[in-house]
């Protein structure tokens, strides 16, 4: 265990002690890349609450007077909702194309052309029609998330192994039964890959979204730390990017391996 410690944070620590002895000796301007030391000195102050515990009203907000957690909240809400939204759009249409040639063969064209077009694409679009604020943010990140989810449903329900199908045919399951009891389980891996994949992506889009047409958020802070030269408060926002990402990430697949405890090659 402490050897695999070693040699995981071993190139890490070594680059982050040259960079803050590089800033130390001055062959690297604070405005340009700040120290590690500086950097860390404000996060601190970035995720610090705004007043002492015995002036708020709760828990809940001593800790949103922290600018960071704010900002934090913000981002994650944002992303949920819109995650909701766009996979809650794509799995029934991705079931339904998967199982249905006639549907996927009037839909797969539209797709198809629409598929390609980075979500970044449509902010012009997105401010026209919502204005700025929460709306916008939301229907960015519903379309990251929603070509993820369908094509990975689209491809697990067509990637159902025949010899199951002809099996419960066999045995007389009907078109429900068959959808429920086969086509809906052989799918699933596929269907929580594309989950994975798409709050991955929201997470991305929220970021540049909320640097466009929001006034809050992680994205919204890095935008404000570049405008006053903060490069020290950019690379905070990053890390904390970096950190909520993972946790997000994390906590996706241990979800998707908890689910799929009955599928051939998870371990439980």
């Amino acid at each position: 265990m402490g050897a695999r410690l070693f040699r995981v944070l071993a190139v890490p620590v070594i680059l982050i002690l040259l960079w803050q002895g590089f800033s130390m000796l001055g062959y690297v301007r604070p405005a340009i890349l700040p120290s590690p030391v500086a950097i860390i000195e404000r996060l601190w102050l970035y995720l610090l609450p705004g007043q002492s515990f015995a002036e708020s009203t709760g828990v809940l907000d001593w800790l949103q007077s922290s600018e960071l957690l704010s900002d934090m909240f913000a981002s994650l809400h944002r992303v949920v909702l819109g995650f909701v939204v766009g996979a809650g759009l794509a799995l029934p249409l991705g079931l339904l194309m998967g199982t249905d040639r006639r549907v996927e063969g009037l839909l797969d064209p539209l797709v198809q052309f629409l598929r390609p077009i980075p979500p970044i694409a449509y902010i012009p679009l997105a401010i026209l029609w919502f204005g700025l604020g929460d709306p916008p943010a939301i229907f960015l990140i519903a379309i990251g998330a929603f070509f993820p989810v369908l094509i990975n449903t689209i491809t697990g329900v067509r990637n159902v192994d025949s010899i199951y199908v002809r099996a419960a045919t066999n045995l007389g399951a009907g078109r429900m039964t068959m959808f429920r009891r086969v086509i809906l389980p052989a799918a699933t891996p596929y269907i929580l890959t594309g989950m994975r994949i798409g709050i991955g992506t929201a997470f991305i889009v929220v970021i540049v979204a909320e640097m466009i047409a929001v006034n809050s958020g992680l994205g919204y802070r890095i935008l404000e730390a570049r405008e006053y030269l903060w490069s020290d408060k950019v690379i905070a926002g990053m890390i904390a990017i970096g950190t909520l990402g993972l946790a997000i990430d994390v906590g996706v697949n241990r979800l998707n391996n908890h689910l799929l405890r009955w599928h051939r090659g998870i371990e439980s």
